[in-house]
């Protein structure tokens, strides 16, 4: 989608008559639509095609030496049973950029292991170090890894392009959801490999960083405080109204904040709980503090600051009308990403690509329908 975005002509394949999984996820559903579905395949052309077929491959291999790209997120071992692996392909398109992306990777003892996101989140790590400290591990509410996969992988194939550009080679990336959750470890990981001890859970809280997590105000709704240096801490305590707080010997600094934390959590907390969120909100930003309250969807996309930058947009589809959608985040001066078209149906370009990119005739597409081909 995020190739799409930036102006990639990009071919869906998928199974007759039942195609993308997710087509299926839900609800809810848009008129037939899955909301999940039209989440995530904006920008794409959807042709069917039955890859467990000779005709089906020969379409497909066809496709292949048209394209740039190809992508695909097969288990491994299965692009080898149906003959459209990187080294098949690669033979009849040197110049192609194939990219891979499974839940452990091409290689290693887990390779032919199914995953979804949960699965990838919990042994990736973050799931371990998300949710209130002493409370069950929580998932990440969006299908993180999934989605750092296919940032991973974006990045990847535009690097292979430029790679391409100086070698005239394609090559094969092998992208791992695994290993994309893992790198996201960052400085998590780091600190475990400075103290050899496991980080514990914190709720909205950081570890080396306080005041640095959300508080409930009198209204009953969350915001986020992140005092990260000293003068934004002694900021806080002007406008908390103590700025006796913000010269203490335990809490002056933020080593010393840090060491103290459960002496000065609680003053805060108590302190939040005298003024509803919006007041809190207004007299904090005054005075420089960096905050912000924590939105629920609805709020989210009436905020001015996401309006304004285009992170809400309303697109035509052809059943289930206008639909939103996420903007896209990247902006250029010169070459402005849109939305070009909405969510395919399944199949609704199969008649269009295999005549004006493959030349197929009005006959030959008639068989492949009646072979069940596409």
């Amino acid at each position: 989608m995020t190739l799409g975005d930036l102006g990639a002509e990009v071919i869906k394949i998928e199974r007759p008559g039942t195609g993308d999984d997710t087509r299926e996820w839900g609800p809810p559903f848009i008129e037939s639509e899955s909301a999940y579905f039209l989440s995530v395949n904006r920008n794409k052309k959807s042709i069917t095609l039955d890859l467990d077929t000779t005709e089906g491959r020969r379409v497909f291999y066809a496709l292949a030496a048209k394209s740039d790209v190809l992508l695909e997120n097969f288990t491994p071992g299965v692009t080898e049973k149906l003959q459209i692996d990187h080294q098949t392909i690669a033979t009849q398109n040197p110049r192609l950029i194939y990219c891979s992306i499974t839940s452990y990777g091409q290689t290693g003892p887990y390779r032919e292991r199914h995953g979804y996101d949960l699965v990838l989140q919990g042994m990736g790590g973050l799931m371990g170090i998300t949710g209130e400290h002493q409370a069950p591990p929580v998932r990440i509410g969006v299908a993180l890894s999934d989605i750092g996969g296919g940032m991973y992988a974006t990045i990847a194939i535009l690097a292979a392009i430029i790679a391409r550009s100086k070698s005239g080679k394609g090559q094969w990336i092998d992208i791992s959801l695994m290993d994309s959750t893992v790198s996201w470890m960052t400085y998590m990981a780091e600190y475990y490999f400075a103290t050899r001890i496991n980080p514990e859970k914190m709720g909205s809280a950081h570890p080396t960083i306080v005041p640095y997590q959300c508080f409930k105000t009198a209204d009953g709704n969350f915001i986020t405080i992140a005092a990260g240096n000293d003068k934004l801490f002694r900021n806080l305590c002007k406008v908390l109204g103590d700025e006796s707080l913000g010269v203490d010997p335990k809490f002056d600094s933020n080593p010393k904040r840090v060491e103290n934390r459960k002496l000065l959590i609680p003053i805060l907390e108590q302190a939040f709980l005298t003024k509803p969120r919006d007041e809190w909100l207004e007299l904090l930003l005054e005075n420089d503090v960096p905050s912000g309250p924590v939105y629920s969807l609805s709020e989210l996309f009436s905020d001015k600051q996401v309006l304004h930058r285009e992170m809400l947009l309303k697109v035509k589809h052809p059943t289930a009308g206008i639909i939103d959608q996420i903007g896209v985040p990247m902006k250029f001066s010169e070459t402005r990403p849109e939305i070009k078209s909405p969510p395919p149906l399944l199949g609704q370009d199969t008649k269009e690509v295999l005549s004006t990119l493959l030349g197929y005739g009005e006959k030959e597409i008639d068989e492949l329908k009646r072979k069940k081909v596409i």
